[in-house]
């Protein structure tokens, strides 16, 4: 069964179940590239957008009340969901998001037909674009939507998940501070740290990550609404900009503002480029933790064996018994993508011409990855793997006393090249430092080689209280 509707274009065969239109249709032929569609963050955000337009044109006496609230009801209804699978459009499709916002008109504008008891396609009662997207191009709705849902993601569902982890990481270092083991610099021996120091150093670089991204939301929380076409606002009504807003307010319960330069906000994309930058920087110090994570758990026989990760799933369809870090391995893939879709991101934000940055789509499928594969890596590393990990503290210890390093602690006392020398024969004969010093005549005390050569006390640890 099928409609028949008409466009600009001509008349187009439309299935009569959907609630999109002829615009839509096409686009559906046009674009069938990836078979990835924006995701519901997007459309709840651009239902968001036609709320809060409907209520401003209404009380502008631009928009007829009935028409209005039967699109206000429509629109909140697309906003809780209801018709996410009518938002058929793939993620690559036409610049500037137009494809996309004629899709959310077209669904909005059918579903309030039925609310006022007519037939899909009934237009001239009314019009996707004529009552629809008064007051609107998709030329600023669609970077509207783009900060609105990046917004929300980002304050409803990454920042807690982060937040969540950092303090777990934080834990970590409060309880395992007096841990005392082998430090490491270029993968040799170093002076010692204790694990405590070295997830402090993750939970702070977790910590300053976060309160970047969320500087972001600052420029992400100005909204151009009201910019239409260019950014001049042809064809709305006086003081639309500004209720818009109110009511985008009330309807999200963020307080989002207009753009300082509704010129800057349609040709640009500043917001999403630092936002992108955000997320990228937290992916990489993610892919440093995973990194040190799989390393200082490599073995159980042959690597590091300092930590053990939780076994959460058999390793290998061919070594029986053999288990990895595969939830570390995860967020390393989850923060290589991050990193590729900054790239996209950055080459899109850079494509704009003159009065217009086209490359909106993609920005929008690249930033809302990236927040959500951030939210879900982080959450499932968090819960199944960083919370279960546990410490082999004896064999910490025992190497962090055979660490060739300790050495360091002499050369005040008996000079930089006299340690140096005690440090090779150690490596030569295979001693321990302290083995080589206590066959030296160094005018040492036992208790001055004991202080000296203590790791704990090396790590500034040695004399406090956990």
């Amino acid at each position: 069964m099928v409609r028949v509707e008409k466009d600009t274009m001509g008349e187009v065969e439309v299935p009569d179940d959907v609630y999109y239109g002829p615009q839509t249709a096409r686009a559906v032929i046009n674009f069938r590239v990836s078979e990835q569609r924006l995701p519901p963050a997007f459309i709840r955000a651009q239902a968001a957008i036609k709320m809060a337009a409907a209520k401003a044109n209404m009380k502008a006496g631009k928009l007829d009340r009935n028409l209005g609230d039967a699109i206000y009801k429509a629109a909140q209804e697309v906003r809780s969901g209801r018709f996410d699978d009518h938002f058929v459009l793939d993620a690559f499709q036409s610049g500037a998001g137009t494809s996309q916002n004629m899709n959310a008109n077209e669904v909005i504008a059918n579903r309030a037909l039925e609310i006022l008891g007519y037939h899909k396609g009934r237009y001239d009662v009314i019009h996707p674009n004529d009552h629809v997207n008064m007051s609107q191009s998709s030329n600023d709705t669609t970077h509207t939507a783009i900060h609105i849902a990046a917004t929300e993601m980002i304050i409803n569902e990454l920042l807690p998940v982060l937040e969540t982890l950092q303090y777990e990481l934080d834990a970590k270092a409060k309880e395992h501070i007096r841990v005392v083991k082998p430090g490491r610099t270029h993968l040799q021996d170093a002076v010692p740290v204790t694990l405590g120091q070295e997830f402090s150093g993750y939970s702070k670089m977790l910590e300053l990550g976060i309160l970047r991204l969320e500087n972001t939301l600052k420029d992400l929380k100005e909204l151009n609404m009201g910019g239409t076409a260019t950014g001049t606002g042809l064809n709305t009504p006086e003081g639309f900009g500004d209720i818009a807003i109110q009511e985008m307010n009330h309807i999200t319960g963020i307080d989002f503002m207009l753009s300082q330069n509704p010129f800057e906000a349609t040709q640009g994309a500043g917001a999403i480029l630092g936002t992108s930058a955000a997320l990228k920087g937290i992916a990489v110090d993610l892919i440093k933790l995973a990194n040190d994570l799989r390393l200082l758990s490599s073995g159980p026989r042959t690597g590091f064996g300092e930590i053990m990760l939780p076994a959460v799933q058999p390793g290998s369809s061919i070594m029986p018994g053999k288990v990895n870090p595969v939830m570390a391995e995860m967020l390393n893939m989850v923060c290589f993508q991050i990193v590729g879709n900054d790239t996209s991101i950055m080459m899109a934000a850079q494509g704009g011409q003159c009065e217009l940055n086209v490359f909106t789509p993609v920005l929008a499928h690249n930033i809302l990855n990236s927040i959500t594969i951030l939210a879900g890596g982080v959450d499932s590393f968090n819960n199944r793997c960083l919370k279960g990990l546990t410490v082999n503290v004896e064999h910490c210890s025992r190497m962090a006393e055979s660490s060739l390093a300790l050495g360091t602690s002499l050369a005040p006392m008996i000079g930089y090249e006299r340690a140096a020398e005690i440090t090779y024969e150690a490596y030569r004969t295979n001693s321990t430092i302290r083995e080589v010093v206590e066959r030296k005549d160094l005018n040492l005390s036992k208790d001055e080689i004991d202080k000296l050569l203590n790791p704990l006390n090396m790590t500034g640890q040695g004399n406090e209280r956990t």
